[in-house]
């Protein structure tokens, strides 16, 4: 029996329930779990199976004691910190990188003579290093809960504070570099030189592959490999780690000692360079237990070394059980244990059917296939569930992907190393070398963009019918599993049934309604479909964060089977109306682009490079008529780069319309209604996200909407919507809709 595998996984379920609920109950927890445990020894005298839930129960009282142990000794004065302004020297622990407001650094500060990790946001945009010391006053928050604020994901990272300057903020270079900066250092010296030797995609890609520095990476190539289900290529983990140590091995000639004596440190030394993420954490802690194990001449055993991993991670930091990276890496390998060789046995089973034994080649593939294929299929067995929550993305075709492009990794891997190792002594060399490595390359982006691009290649859980999809494709599994004699064609048929069926539904149901509107959420900023008479048009498609407003308005059309608009409406060119429009034009084509004429700014022309279309300047009202369905553009009577400059959309079908006046004040609003007859309308967008200087009364009065929507952030610093605002829409009759609260509003007719 497994023991370390229950034990282990009670402590893990007890440090989850820790981390997500907090609080002195955590006592109380582990009381609970040592009297179950006392009952169970009692019981298991009589009932040997009892003898699992003892373990598992045992582990979870050691895992509630540990965790309020752990946030006793490292948490409490970080905690007491919280909110306090302290004049403290932080020193650098990696180098510094831009924001948009400065820049932020990684570091250790002393507090209470204990250290702690600590990042920093600084004002300035200076350059820090490794080793550098920041000194100033600042003013520290709580990554973890039980603070001032809501908890952050650093916590999973063993980083419990973050630091904000306040006033200026000294840098001193460092002497000298302390021994533990090294990996850092030698990580911006391979990427230096990495840049070098390949420029461009191929060398972010390079770059993502070997250390998992994934700045170089473009909204496009992060998507393509998204969407073909192979993200996992260009996140260093226990792919990396395989690679790197069948290297090793092949280099000392497969010597098992020296293996194990050149391979532990190399290991090591590379999961510090790139970081200790979770992942690689995890996979270099196995393949470390698997080369004792050849050693010792012991057998290893995957679950168990598992277990291990994972009770040595959680011991190490009982948070980074949140850590998406710890998830998605534990449960690839639980379900490669559980489920990879059952699967490689029955596509053997099923592929010697149609070839003989004499035919050794096809007999080769078909292994390297079922190989490569239950691999794929059991770690998506585990991860998808997750990927669908953190990611809202369920690639359809991974399996078919990792076939594809998982081969050629190694060879991508090792060239890479090799170009590194030859540009020591020629950088031209290393360049020729690497051209050809930019081949390979070259083959796997585009063999992700391709499949990426083709129909069904992912679904989104924006679409509630693929929620309700994946949750029966796993009621389908479990019964499956639970059936004597088990059928996995039939399986696999009902699941693409099922998973075809609910797509008829996601792009048929939208066709049933005349007119529709919807209000996407996509944070601080504006996104709205208008859909009528087989024409869609997209007004605005921006946020506090670009890349999520693109994906979400890409998943909505795209859930809708809609992979090009017929035009593209900005109000005006603020980042939270126009931010993600360049992204999304990856993703999603458009006939036109709509836009504002401004004389005193600058159009940007990122938007129309990635528009490839016809571009209409809005300076007089423009009209466009299809089917039963009006839409009227309201040109400014001003070319100024203001909000009051920004264009209206008037959208209407016979009695039912919607308003938007973008992010125009009281001022603009008035010289709408005095210039134009404006309608009663059934929703107004209120104006500014909500602003108190929008949606005057006079507006309201003129148009007495039925409904108001408010496209606003959650908790954002703007205070919108202002409470002026809502109690006017509440005097006018309105029924009020927020993105912050509601989510994505539909509006149909």
């Amino acid at each position: 029996m497994r023991k370390l595998v229950w034990f282990s996984l009670g402590f893990a379920a007890a440090s989850l329930a820790g981390a997500l609920l907090y609080g002195h109950w955590i006592i109380l927890g582990a009381v609970v779990a040592l009297v179950l445990a006392g009952i169970l020894t009692a019981l298991k005298m009589k009932y040997s199976k009892c003898a699992v839930l003892l373990l598992i129960f045992i582990g979870c009282a050691a895992g509630f004691c540990w965790f309020g142990l752990y946030d006793h000794l490292f948490v409490l004065i970080p905690r007491v910190a919280d909110g306090q302004r302290l004049f403290v020297s932080i020193e650098a622990s990696d180098y510094s990188y831009e924001t948009d407001y400065g820049s932020a650094v990684e570091g250790f500060v002393v507090l209470n003579e204990q250290e702690f990790r600590v990042k920093a946001y600084l004002h300035t945009k200076e350059q820090v290093a490794p080793g550098d010391s920041v000194t100033g006053m600042f003013r520290f928050r709580l990554t973890t809960d039980g603070g001032l604020e809501n908890p952050t994901t650093h916590r999973t990272e063993g980083i419990f504070m973050l630091a904000y300057p306040i006033g200026t903020s000294t840098i001193q270079k460092a002497e000298a570099i302390s021994w533990r900066h090294y990996p850092a250092v030698w990580r911006r010296q391979l990427l230096t030189r990495m840049e070098k030797i390949m420029p461009g995609d191929t060398g972010a890609f390079a770059s993502a592959l070997l250390l998992g520095e994934r700045s170089g990476i473009t909204y496009e190539m992060d998507t393509a490999f998204k969407v073909s289900g192979i993200s996992h290529i260009i996140a260093v983990s226990g792919l990396h780690v395989s690679i790197l140590f069948g290297l090793i091995y092949t280099l000392v000639s497969k010597k098992r000692v020296l293996s194990c004596l050149v391979g532990i440190p190399v290991l090591f030394l590379f999961a510090a360079v790139t970081g200790f993420t979770a992942s690689i954490t995890r996979a270099c802690i196995m393949q470390s237990l698997m080369l004792l194990a050849m050693v010792l001449n012991r057998e290893y055993d995957g679950p168990t070394a598992l277990a291990f991993a994972v009770l040595v991670m959680l011991s190490a930091n009982p948070l980074t059980i949140l850590s998406v990276s710890f998830q998605l890496s534990v449960g690839c390998m639980m379900g490669i244990f559980l489920f990879s060789e059952k699967i490689r046995q029955y596509l053997l089973r099923y592929g010697s059917k149609h070839i003989t034994k004499q035919q050794k080649l096809a007999n080769r593939m078909l292994h390297g296939v079922a190989s490569s294929v239950s691999v794929s299929a059991s770690a998506a067995v585990m991860t998808t569930p997750l990927v669908a929550c953190y990611f809202g993305c369920v690639s359809v075709l991974g399996v078919i992907t990792n076939l594809l492009t998982l081969w050629v990794i190694n060879f991508i891997f090792y060239g890479i190393v090799v170009c590194l190792l030859f540009s020591l002594a020629s950088i031209g060399l290393a360049q020729l070398l690497a051209s050809a490595v930019e081949i390979l390359i070259g083959f796997v982006l585009g063999t992700a963009k391709f499949i990426s691009k083709l129909p069904l290649a992912a679904v989104y859980t924006s679409d509630p019918y693929v929620v309700a999809w994946l949750i029966g494709a796993y009621v389908l599994f479990g019964i499956f599993l639970l059936q004597k004699k088990k059928q996995p064609m039939l399986l696999l048929t009902s699941v693409v049934f099922t998973l075809l069926l609910t797509q008829v539904f996601s792009w048929f149901e939208p066709l049933q309604d005349d007119f529709r509107v919807t209000m996407l959420d996509v944070g601080q900023g504006q996104s709205i479909l208008l859909q009528s008479d087989g024409k869609t048009f997209l007004v605005d498609c921006g946020g506090d964060d670009g890349e999520n407003a693109a994906d979400t308005t890409a998943e909505a059309l795209l859930s809708q089977g809609i992979s090009r608009l017929d035009g593209i409406i900005l109000t005006h060119y603020d980042t939270d109306h126009v931010g993600g429009v360049v992204n999304l034009l990856c993703r999603i084509r458009t006939d036109r682009l709509i836009l504002p004429y401004v004389e005193s700014s600058q159009i940007p022309e990122d938007i129309i490079a990635a528009g490839q279309c016809a571009v209409e300047y809005v300076q007089e009202d423009m009209l466009y008529t299809f089917g039963s369905t009006e839409m009227t553009i309201f040109a400014s009577d001003s070319y100024e780069s203001d909000n009051e400059s920004g264009i209206c959309v008037l959208f209407q079908r016979e009695s039912c319309g919607i308003l938007i006046t973008g992010d125009r004040g009281v001022a603009g609003e008035l010289q709408l209604l005095q210039t134009r007859a404006i309608p009663k309308v059934d929703v107004l967008v209120a104006g500014h996200h909500g602003s108190a200087g929008s949606t005057s009364e006079e507006l309201l009065a003129a148009t007495c909407p039925q409904y108001a929507f408010i496209s606003v952030g959650e908790n954002n610093r703007y205070g919108h919507p202002a409470d002026k605002i809502i109690q006017r829409l509440l005097e006018a009759g309105c029924e009020i809709f927020r993105t912050d609260i509601h989510g994505n509003i539909i509006f149909r007719r």
